[in-house]
This record gives structure tokens, C-alpha cells and sequence, in this order.
């Protein structure tokens, strides 16, 4: 089915689809999908306008199959400027990964300047011609902007945008769209000349704003890497400026058939 989604209701639980599947393991679902759904039920039970969902993380420490998903929430701290939420993802009865997000909430910005980077020189999407096929092929549409998936040129940035929902008949929200794209930052950060040899084990999402537009942005600020243990890094941004950054954790892996 085009562009069918990632997951389906069934009651309480989700159901993954084979959209979900991800490049490691046969009938796995790719960590982005797990991020999302974490992130999407925080928000859906416990955001609100007044809140900003800032800080997203989110340990993945089991691949999941298509078995049906329970997502189990938490709430840990509830505040009146500072939230605190965990969530688990359950499949199969099996614990495949957790989030904790922090909402904060929105007032206004003390008085003053405070230093801040220059504003991004990326081209606009629109400027831009869409790759036929992009990394996990239609799992998003992606428009490169420099130093391409997988090469040592620097600097190293795309655009990439949704194709389909995270769970069927519910739109994305402006946090789930981020939500579901910032484990982009470890294929992109971590990517090297011989292909992606890492898969990550946890992504953190820092959120200043939510994204106003269709495309995210991502641009490499850093990689490291030492006995098969590396960290990948990117800024993030939407077609209206900054959103915050994506930053992950990874082992070095092989594919499994």
C-alpha cells in the first residue's frame, strides 16, 4: 500500500506494518519508528499548548518485531513550569525500549542578547531537486544539500520530510513529525565511506521550538568513534531557522539476514 503507515490501532495496543522495518535484522522495526510512537503518546496524553516537549530521550536496547506494541507511561514529575514523563514500548510482553520527555513551560525570553549561531546558509527546499532514493528508499523523502550520505566531505546536510503517518488516522503534530525524523542523526552522522556500520542504541532530541514546516534539516557537527562505540551528532532545523540538535549513542553492528 502507498504510503501506508507505521502503525494501526487495534484498542490499546499498535500495530507495526511492514513500513516500519528497519535495516538490521529481518522483520525488526527500524528505531525511528520506536522514537516516534514514544514521543507521539507523550505528547498526546500529557502535552498541552501551555508546555514545550524540549527534551526527548529515548533508549532503545531491543530490536522489536511486528508483534503488537503497548506503549506504558509514567508520570514522574508534574510541575508547574517543569514536566517529567517516561514511557515504555512493549512488544511481543517484552520491554524493546523507554523515553523520558521534559516539558517546560512557555513564558517569554528574559530581557537582553544572548550569543547565538549565524543563521542557517542552507538552501530552501524548494530550491532543491528531491533525491529519486534516498537512504531506507521510500521510508522518507529526502533532499541532499552537501556533502552527501556517507562521504567525507563536510559540510554534511540534507532535508528530509515524512511520507507517511506514524499511526493511521492521526496525523502527524508538529512534535511527532521531529520526533519520528531525529534518528536521521545517527545513519547521517555515523555513515562512512564503506556504508553505515553502527546502529544506535538511544537518541536525545533537545527542542527549543517545533518545526513550523514539512522539511527538517539536519547538518553533522560531530562524530567520534573508539572500540566500536561512537557518538554522532546534528543540528536541526526547519525551512523557518533552528529547532534544537539530535544526539545519539551507537555500536558498531553488522547486518543480520
Amino acid at each position: 500500500m502507498p504510503n501506508e503507515p507505521f502503525f494501526r490501532k487495534d484498542g490499546d495496543l499498535f500495530v507495526p506494518t511492514r513500513a516500519g522495518i528497519g535495516p538490521w535484522v529481518a522483520d525488526s522495526l527500524h528505531g525511528r519508528v520506536i522514537i516516534g510512537l514514544l514521543g507521539a503518546e507523550i505528547e498526546r496524553r500529557f502535552g498541552s499548548p501551555d508546555y514545550m516537549p524540549a527534551r526527548l530521550t529515548v533508549d532503545m536496547y531491543k530490536l522489536p518485531d511486528l508483534s503488537p506494541v503497548e506503549v506504558v507511561t509514567r508520570v514522574v514529575k508534574d510541575g508547574y513550569r517543569i514536566k517529567v514523563i517516561d514511557a515504555e514500548f512493549i512488544s511481543g510482553g517484552q520491554s524493546a525500549g523507554r523515553a523520558t520527555c521534559q516539558l517546560l513551560r512557555r513564558t517569554e525570553n528574559p530581557s537582553g542578547n544572548v550569543w547565538r549561531p549565524d543563521p542557517w546558509d542552507a538552501p530552501k527546499p524548494d530550491a532543491i531537486e528531491q533525491s529519486p532514493a534516498g537512504p531506507m528508499g521510500g521510508m522518507w523523502k529526502v533532499k541532499p544539500i552537501s556533502g552527501g550520505f556517507g562521504t567525507l566531505e563536510m559540510p554534511r546536510r540534507i532535508w528530509m520530510a515524512e511520507v507517511r503517518d506514524l499511526v493511521e488516522g492521526e496525523p502527524l503534530t508538529p512534535f511527532a513529525r521531529v520526533a519520528v525524523a531525529a534518528d536521521f542523526a545517527s545513519p547521517f552522522a555515523n555513515a562512512g565511506d564503506q556504508g553505515l556500520g553502527y546502529i544506535n542504541t538511544d537518541l536525545t532530541l533537545y527542542l527549543h521550538r517545533e518545526p513550523v514546516t514539512e522539511w527538517i534539516g539536519f547538518e553533522v557537527f560531530n562524530h567520534g568513534a573508539t572500540d566500536g562505540v561512537a557518538i554522532g551528532e546534528c543540528l536541526v532545523h526547519d525551512e523557518q531557522g533552528p529547532l534544537g540538535s539530535a544526539s545519539c549513542t551507537a555500536l558498531a553492528q553488522k547486518r543480520k539476514a
